[in-house]
Order: structure tokens, then sequence, then C-alpha cells
């Protein structure tokens, strides 16, 4: 049997995570809406996609990401909502201020959800099980909206735990509950475990962290390079991040999708220049000119293949991604649907590394 080391975890951590954050304020402000099939997201004529959907559109297999068009394919009657993002960030900052009440150690994720360090907090006799009920109960009151809670000794388990019993439902870990409950989870359960290595895991017979613990360090590096030492801590249960109530921003990007493909490299070149203009506005506003140590273009094609270039460079200058727009194009020489500049910043060393492009919004 290959059991877990034995190792002491003192922290109490939640993850808060609000339930279909978007279309539940929308049903909220519209009780109409409330049971119906609803997608917040963009146009399905211009190639929008799903941003978020209630529980009830999920049970026709729509999802976040997916293009709106084969979501209307998947449920004829339902119920498109553009995004009102100050809405959004309104219900959102009451959330945290929620949060703040419990502790000042809070992590926000993005606008539904954050991790909250409650390991010193002596509200509710010092139980984070307690405090996570009592969070999900005035946000319940006080928003409108329900919310379903993680509590467990790290990060990595929280956050698990809240999508557990999601929606509106919550799942405590204890220390002693760790070893049972990581060894049963499937793989594809773990931080940075995409499709690719999911697949590339179920070659090798890993299916369970059980399995992944019957591995030595030596033979997971061997199989999955660097990330085996990560997947080596992770099927034991062990996460020494700490809940950080600062983030130092790491990139900054734009994309947009169009309405009808670019057909050509020099229609490209002809939207370069609003794109840029999007991106030096957003640097503008983060005050981070002087941070720039990259700048990278991500280019989509009509058939969905998608692919990026960089360089390194101190300033978004149009003649840098004029030469990164050439390299791309040609890997694909096909009519393009989406394009995207971005920079990446200077930073210090941070727990983990985001890709360029991830959590960008379109500019449109």
């Amino acid at each position: 049997m290959c059991a877990m080391a034995a190792r002491e975890i003192v922290r109490k951590i939640v993850h808060c995570d609000c339930d279909s954050f978007y279309a539940s304020v929308e049903t909220r402000d519209d009780p109409s809406l409330r049971d119906k099939p609803l997608a917040v997201g963009g146009d399905p004529d211009k190639r929008g996609v799903v941003a978020t959907c209630s529980y009830a559109a999920r049970r026709y297999g729509i999802h976040s990401a997916m293009p709106m068009s084969q979501a209307l394919r998947l449920c004829p009657e339902l119920t498109i909502i553009r995004p009102d993002m100050a809405k959004y960030r309104s219900v959102s900052r009451k959330v945290q201020a929620i949060f703040r009440d419990y502790t000042a150690i809070v992590e926000p994720l993005s606008l539904d959800e954050a991790f909250l360090d409650v390991s010193d907090t002596s509200i509710c006799r010092g139980s984070a099980t307690l405090m996570a009920e009592e969070i999900r109960r005035r946000v319940r009151r006080e928003l409108g909206i329900t919310i379903s809670a993680g509590i467990a000794p790290n990060k990595f388990l929280a956050k698990i735990a809240s999508d557990w019993n999601k929606p509106d439902g919550q799942l405590t870990i204890t220390p002693s509950e760790i070893e049972e409950f990581v060894a049963r989870l499937p793989v594809d359960k773990l931080f940075g475990v995409g499709s690719v290595t999911a697949k590339r895991m179920r070659q090798l017979g890993l299916a369970t962290c059980s399995d992944l613990r019957c591995q030595t360090l030596s033979q997971l590096t061997q199989w999955f390079g660097k990330f085996g030492a990560t997947l080596h801590q992770l099927c034991r249960g062990i996460d020494d991040r700490p809940v950080q109530t600062s983030r130092l921003r790491k990139s900054i990007s734009v994309e947009r999708t169009y309405a009808r493909d670019l057909p050509t490299l020099e229609s490209c070149q002809e939207a370069m220049p609003g794109l840029l203009e999007s991106l030096e506005q957003r640097i503008h506003d983060a005050g981070a000119e002087r941070r720039i140590v990259q700048c990278a273009i991500k280019v989509r094609f009509s058939g969905f293949e998608t692919t990026t270039a960089g360089m390194f460079a101190g300033e978004p200058a149009p003649a840098v991604f004029a030469e990164l727009l050439q390299s791309a194009w040609q890997r694909g020489k096909r009519p393009v649907r989406l394009l995207g500049l971005g920079v990446r910043l200077a930073h210090p060393a941070v727990d983990r590394q985001l890709g360029l492009f991830d959590g960008v919004s379109e500019a449109n």
C-alpha cells in the first residue's frame, strides 16, 4: 500500500465560489427567469460565447466558453442576456465585503470567488465550517444569490471541496480525512491537469491520486517533467501556498473575435491599430509601462486552430507586433476569426505562472 507521509497542517482555508454568478444575479433581478435555461454572453450571430449559464441550461449540456450558436442548437428556447459587468462588479464588491467581516486575509481569484484564511479568526468559536455556513446565509439573505464553500487545511483541497456540493452547498475536509479523500480523487481533479495530461495519465494507468502515490518522484518527473514534482505533492494533499491578499499583475492583453473572418494577412494588419490602441490604454490604466518585458500575439484561424508568437521587447511597438503577426499567420495562412495582443510584465516570483492570454476579455 502506498501511504501518505504524515504532515502537520495548521491552516484553516475557506474557498467561496458564487453559483453561476452572472446568471444568478440576472435571475435575482428578474424572477421570471427562475428555472428557465439562461445564458449570459455574446451574440450568437457574432460568434459570441457563453460566459456563464444557469443550472437549468446546464442540463442541456451548455457550459461556459461554449459558442452561443452551439448553445442555441442544444436548447432553442435558451434565454440569452448580454453581460452587465458594472452590475456584476457591484455585487462582487458586496460579496467581498462580507468575506472581510471574517478575515482580512482574502485572496480574490475573480469577481465570484476567493480564498479566505480564517486560521486566526475567533468568530463562530473559531470554526471555519461555521464561518462558511454564516457567510453563505448572509450572501443569500443580503444579496439574493447563492454561494458554495469548501473548507480544508490548504487552498488546493478547499477549492476542490467548494465544487463538491454545488450549488448552494459546502464541504469540510479535516486534516484526518485528507489521506482517504485525496486517494479517491480522479487525476483530472488536480490543479494543472488538463485534457492532454489526463489522457497521458490514462495511458499510463493512472486514474486516481492513489495510483499517483505509488509512483516515485523520479518516475513522475520522467513522465511529466517539472510538473511531476507538483503531482507528487498534490496527490498527497500537500499544498503550502499561502492565501495572498495582493497579487501583482503578470500580463495585460486584449483580444477580439470577429463577426466575419479576416480573410488575408493584409486584413489582419488593418485590424492591428485598433487592438494596439486598446492594449496601450490598458497598459496605461495599470501604470505598467515600465514593467513590459515581452510582447505576444494570438491568432485563431477559421478552423479554431490557435497559435501564439512572442518576443522580448520593452514596449508594445507597432513594428514588434507586425513581425509577430507575420510569423503567426504564416503557420496557418487561412482566414482568421480572432486576434489577441498582449504584454508580459516583470514581477517577483509568484506561486504559479499564468499564460499570457489567461482570463482576458474581448476588446469589443
